[in-house]
């Protein structure tokens, strides 16, 4: 009998070279890639944490000294007491004060605010020869501290008679607030479509008041911004208080807080820190009203400059 031959070798399947290459070697293990998980919650709040405690030492500091009797000891304010900002508001002439500030912050409020809406709406709309020196020089007058303009300011507020009058103040701290609020409503006005107008003009309106109806209901944000921004600083603003105003009874609540010291080097702590307190309410009272505006409006009017 004749054997059967061997059956013919069985040929592997061809493997493409590109699976070849992606199917790791069977001694190799495969290793699991991790997912990104991005940072952990102690990663964020930590620090956090660690920056509101170093911010709100300082005001608890304040609130515990204007709120305790000066013979208390310790970190905690008990007794209460009312007797500090007793003495403050009616003995030493702090509701003036109050009031002064309230009168230099409003006016140089709406001021800083109407100038910036017509100035910024002129910068966002309209090309003129030197446009762009004067947007540079609004830049370069942030980089010129306050104490500069001292002199200049007085002298003027001299010949017109103004030295010792609220007024001076006023002026001082609008011219001082407007470079900024310029820039920041001009922004603001670019980002609101020239289109709208145009619809408002194709209606029968004239500018002003396609202006009134399209674009300045559209700049609530960024006029609280700006606004908020000048109430603050001129609430804030001590040197040109203490420069224009002489008399006390002109005095506004920074300047105020200066003749708490006396002459002697004695600082009476309590009365300070409830200075403090009263100087602090209205600014924490802005932010907490108006914070949600002041983003949006800073944001909005800074995308574009």
């Amino acid at each position: 009998m004749t054997p059967h031959p061997p059956p013919p070798a069985r040929l592997k399947e061809a493997v493409p070279v590109e699976e070849a290459a992606a199917t790791p070697p069977a001694h190799q293990p495969r290793t699991r890639r991790r997912p990104d998980r991005g940072p952990r919650r102690w990663e964020i709040y930590g620090p956090l944490a660690l920056y509101l405690l170093f911010t709100l030492i300082p005001f608890y500091w304040m609130l515990l000294y204007a709120f305790r009797p000066s013979t208390a000891k310790g970190l905690m304010p008990w007794p209460l007491t009312l007797q500090h900002l007793d003495d403050v508001w009616n003995g030493q002439g702090f509701g003036t004060y109050f009031l002064n500030s309230v009168k230099v912050g409003v006016t140089s409020m709406l001021f800083t605010t109407v100038v910036a809406v017509l100035g910024g709406y002129a910068l966002a709309r309209y090309e003129f020869r030197g446009k762009r020196v004067f947007m540079v020089s609004l830049l370069c007058t942030q980089f010129i501290p306050g104490a500069m303009m001292l002199i200049p300011l007085f002298e003027i507020f001299k010949h017109l008679s103004l030295v010792n009058s609220l007024w001076s103040v006023i002026i001082a701290e609008s011219v001082f607030q407007l470079p900024l609020a310029l820039i920041l409503i001009s922004g603001f006005v670019r980002n609101v479509p020239v289109t709208l107008e145009e619809a408002a003009w194709v209606d029968g309106c004239t500018r002003l008041r396609g202006f009134l109806v399209t674009v300045l209901p559209l700049l609530r944000p960024g006029l609280i911004a700006v606004g908020s921004f000048a109430f603050i600083g001129a609430w804030n603003h001590f040197l040109f208080a203490l420069m224009f105003l002489s008399e006390q009874d002109k005095y506004t609540v920074p300047v105020g807080l200066s003749y708490q010291i006396g002459d002697s080097g004695g600082v009476d702590v309590g009365a300070l820190a409830a200075g403090g307190v009263v100087a602090a309410v209205p600014v924490i009272f802005v932010f907490a009203l108006i914070q949600r505006y002041i983003v949006k409006g800073l944001s909005a009017g800074a995308v574009k400059g």
